[in-house]
């Protein structure tokens, strides 16, 4: 590659690093004269990158947002941060609905890749292992993602074809807080103003988002990650469970973390530690009951079951069980 080329391609990398750069900068960064820097300026217009003059004491170029994705300038390390996150994505489901869009920019990259930085790529992930299994969820639709998010950018009401786990279908008014990714998935939190109340939805069974005229004021005490958690932990299921815990906030987290259960922490007596072990209240909701005992179990701290009296007999079942295993080894 001849030195201009080479100096051509190093502007435009300097120009995507962002901002206005002058003259002055570039010409010394390229070791050229002003004019050179110029004259590398209208090929890359040439080429159809958006180059802007900005004029003024402090003018200089910049890259203008154009109508396609100017050629791409990457270090070795971003382009190796790129693909690791691409493969951390699909393995973690938080990609949208075109799946193959992150392979084929994966590949694309891979092409490009100088063949030592390549050899060394594949070397890591031939090594790099997982202690989870890759996601299979149903993820959302790129352009609904886009549109929510402008809506919660700009506090844009937007409409919403939504169905829920029971494949009713409904249209909805949102006032959306914030997207969350959330265990693999997407999700959006916000108010229904048809109901006036805080709701929580999964982007992948939304169909279409349409953004409304208007606005919303939102919540002062604004938190989108705790809201979605907080509703999983007080999602509406068969079983209410309520525990008193003995140990500390940190303990009882570890195995009940706030997207399971809700922890009433109560202030410690004055002159108390308060990271010392104390009596915690936990509340949670359960379609089903079995998996609870063990969970207790693995808490190893003094616990009283208040409800159900049901979650009781499963737990001493369970130990009864486990004395058994101990005998009988």
């Amino acid at each position: 590659m001849s030195r201009p080329t080479v100096r051509v391609l190093t502007l435009l990398e300097l120009l995507q690093s962002g901002g206005t750069r002058t003259v002055a900068e570039l010409a010394e960064r390229l070791g050229v004269e002003g004019r050179t820097v110029r004259r590398y300026v209208d090929q890359l217009i040439d080429l159809d990158v958006p180059v802007e003059s900005v004029r003024g004491r402090y003018g200089g170029y910049r890259l203008a947002p154009g109508y396609r994705l100017p050629p791409l300038m990457l270090s070795d390390d971003e382009a190796l941060a790129v693909l690791l996150g691409l493969v951390a994505g699909r393995r973690a489901g938080l990609t949208t609905t075109e799946r193959t869009a992150s392979e084929t920019a994966s590949a694309k990259i891979r092409r490009v890749l100088p063949q030592h930085i390549a050899h060394r790529l594949d070397t890591l992930l031939e090594a790099l292992a997982f202690t989870d299994q890759p996601g299979e969820f149903d993820t959302p639709d790129g352009e609904v993602l886009l549109t929510l998010a402008d809506a919660v950018r700009h506090r844009r009401p937007v409409s919403i074809r939504y169905t829920d786990r029971g494949g009713g279908r409904s249209e909805r008014t949102l006032h959306a807080y914030g997207i969350v990714a959330h265990a693999g998935r997407w999700y959006v939190t916000g108010k229904d103003a048809r109901l006036d109340e805080d709701r929580t939805f999964r982007l992948d069974r939304i169909a279409d988002a349409r953004t409304l005229p208007g606005s919303f004021e939102a919540p002062e005490d604004l938190d989108p990650a705790r809201r979605v958690v907080t509703a999983f932990a007080t999602a509406e299921y068969r079983h209410e469970v309520t525990l008193r815990i003995h140990g500390t906030v940190a303990q009882i987290r570890a195995h009940l973390p706030a997207s399971v259960a809700s922890l009433e922490e109560d202030a410690p007596v004055t002159g108390e530690d308060q990271a010392a072990e104390r009596w915690l209240r936990a509340e949670l909701r359960a379609e089903r009951l079995d998996w609870l005992p063990p969970v207790l179990a693995s808490l190893d701290r003094p616990f009283v079951i208040e409800r159900p009296a049901e979650l009781r007999d499963m737990v001493a079942a369970f130990a009864g069980r486990l004395a058994s295993y101990a005998r009988d080894a």
